[in-house]
């Protein structure tokens, strides 16, 4: 049995499923609205939401796209003994959530989130070129022009920042000074490309795509700005093998098996940008005819 966990949204989820059902696998899909009790059947541990249930032993493979495994925890009045239970579940759930990620996965929900500044000392550590960055809380000795502003947290969506619509952090040049300091900020040098490449790695293997964003002037700093009526034009691309190995070093040190990693190219020079875990890969796929979401059927 696979166990997928992800969210109700996620459509590249179903893609995946569709073809579990072609190849025969049986799989269950928990939901981020999933709240599990811990339950020992004759011996066996057993999971159980409103929605499905499941023996723990069931389990061979994992795939971790989105979101985690919840747990509904019992309270007790007296806050001795509620201290001292709340501890005994915790370690329940842990070890349920390690065992899970014991088994054949891909990625696990301990390692399902980044941080952008270990990753980037990461990557440099593997021997990936990352132009340069620093953080600060003014704008006093940024280079007008030349760099860039972005959030700290990665590929961020505000849901509902207002009542009628939701708000994506963009990718920003600095064009002029802010008078005051701000909350502090991850700034890098702006570094003019000849195109972009996203590529999906999984399991040591790399499925890449270049995308060419600079030719387009509401594309060429963030791509996201997704233009529909012009979109980007994009094709299979190969990555040369000694930066496919250093990547591959990089997702090794992040205990990652599987993520999306962006890079841009600029003459000879490879600039890493970033990976996500759980980046979407399904315009990858079906741009470049990589089909990806059958080999991580396949893998599972």
């Amino acid at each position: 049995m696979i166990l997928i966990v992800s969210k109700n949204s996620d459509r590249t989820t179903i893609q995946v499923m569709k073809w579990f059902s072609v190849m025969g696998k049986k799989w269950i899909r928990i939901h981020e609205d999933d709240f599990f009790e811990i339950k020992v059947i004759k011996k066996r541990i057993y999971l159980e939401s409103q929605r499905i249930s499941f023996f723990l032993d069931e389990i061979q493979s994992v795939w971790y796209r989105r979101g985690g495994i919840n747990f509904k925890r019992l309270s007790y009045q007296n806050p001795s003994i509620n201290i001292h239970m709340n501890e005994a579940q915790y370690w329940l759930e842990d070890y349920v959530i390690k065992t899970l990620e014991s088994k054949k996965h891909i990625n696990t929900q301990t390692y399902a989130h980044v941080n952008k500044l270990l990753v980037l000392e990461k990557a440099k550590i593997a021997g990936l070129t990352v132009p340069d960055y620093f953080l600060a809380e003014n704008t006093d000795e940024v280079d007008l022009e030349q760099t860039i502003v972005k959030s700290i947290t990665g590929n961020v969506i505000l849901e509902s920042i207002n009542t009628k619509e939701d708000g994506i952090m963009y990718t920003t040049t600095i064009k002029e000074r802010e008078e005051k300091d701000f909350f502090i900020s991850f700034f890098q040098k702006k570094i003019e490309k000849n195109f972009e490449i996203r590529s999906f790695y999984l399991n040591g293997e790399f499925s890449s795509m270049a995308i060419f964003s600079q030719n387009d002037e509401q594309t060429k700093t963030d791509l996201r700005k997704y233009n529909k009526e012009r979109p980007n034009r994009n094709v299979p691309y190969n990555l040369p093998k000694n930066i496919e190995e250093k990547a591959h070093l990089l997702m090794s040190s992040l205990n990652l098996n599987s993520g999306s990693i962006d890079f841009i190219k600029t003459g000879d020079q490879y600039y890493f940008l970033e990976v996500n875990p759980i980046g979407q890969f399904g315009n990858v796929s079906a741009d470049c005819n990589y089909s990806i979401e059958k080999k991580i059927a396949e893998f599972l």
